[in-house]
């Protein structure tokens, strides 16, 4: 079994950084800084750099991690540019992760971005900017049809996988989520949950997908709420991709 350790980076980011012994692989890393002091004070070596997306703050300390660690292979969407990228993926690969003894499932989850990747191993999901606490991300480059089809290849894995995106957004996801869901009760005691964990501090991540299955709008939309608030907002008709798209543009503005 592997440790993750959170590392916050910029505003908002969240940098994972897994580890066995002395070998560490990290997802994301946006910027360099915080992970090079974990490193070097952990005395670790970077064997390994994951990738989910393009944006900068998901690959921005590539250049300077690599300028420590140069045979770190890095990993990520072939469709997309990445700096450094040794190993180009489209999804549907098993990455065996020497230095972790890991296994990896790489999942193809387009929407946010064209090339966007996740991956899963050992119950834990590290899902870039797909799917948030209680929301999911901006459609910036795919349609709501391959966002959907990307939600629901996440939430078919086991109720107990441990879901670790890249921001930390739950607390504000939820506040539109109580918008389109108001009588969902299970949403209700989440949001007031992390109302008292963001006083504190501390971080909303990991969840599981059996909370965002019950609190995240954008994995309800076939839920009789959910559709009706969408249907509010001017959709006639009550296919789930509809409603998504509907909930997408209102999360836009909100």
């Amino acid at each position: 079994m592997f440790d993750v350790t959170r590392i916050p980076a910029l505003k908002d980011n969240y940098i994972w950084l897994l580890r066995k012994g002395a070998s560490a692989v990290v997802v994301d890393p946006g910027d360099a800084a915080p992970v090079l002091d974990v490193l070097q004070k952990e005395s670790l070596t970077l064997s390994s750099i994951l990738i989910t997306h393009h944006h900068k703050d998901h690959q921005g300390g590539i250049d300077t991690l690599l300028a420590h660690w140069p045979s770190a292979k890095v990993f990520g969407p072939a469709q997309e540019s990445i700096t450094g990228m040794t190993t180009p993926l489209r999804g549907g690969e098993r990455l065996h992760l020497v230095a972790l003894g890991l296994d990896l499932q790489v999942m193809a989850v387009p929407g946010h971005t064209l090339g966007h990747l996740a991956y899963y191993g050992e119950g834990r999901l590290f899902c870039g900017d797909t799917l948030f606490g209680g929301g999911c991300g901006r459609l910036f480059e795919g349609a709501p049809l391959s966002m959907c089809e990307s939600l629901a290849r996440l939430a078919a894995l086991p109720d107990d996988t441990r879901v670790y995106c890249a921001h930390e957004y739950t607390e504000a996801n939820l506040r539109f989520a109580l918008a389109v869901e108001p009588g969902n009760r299970a949403l209700r005691r989440r949001a007031d949950e992390v109302a008292v964990i963001r006083a504190k501090g501390l971080s909303t991540v990991p969840s599981t997908l059996a909370v965002e299955k019950a609190t995240n709008p954008f994995l309800r939309c076939k839920e009789p709420e959910v559709v009706a608030a969408a249907r509010a907002r001017g959709i006639a008709e009550n296919d789930p991709v509809a409603v998504f798209a509907a909930l997408r543009e209102w999360k836009n503005s909100f």
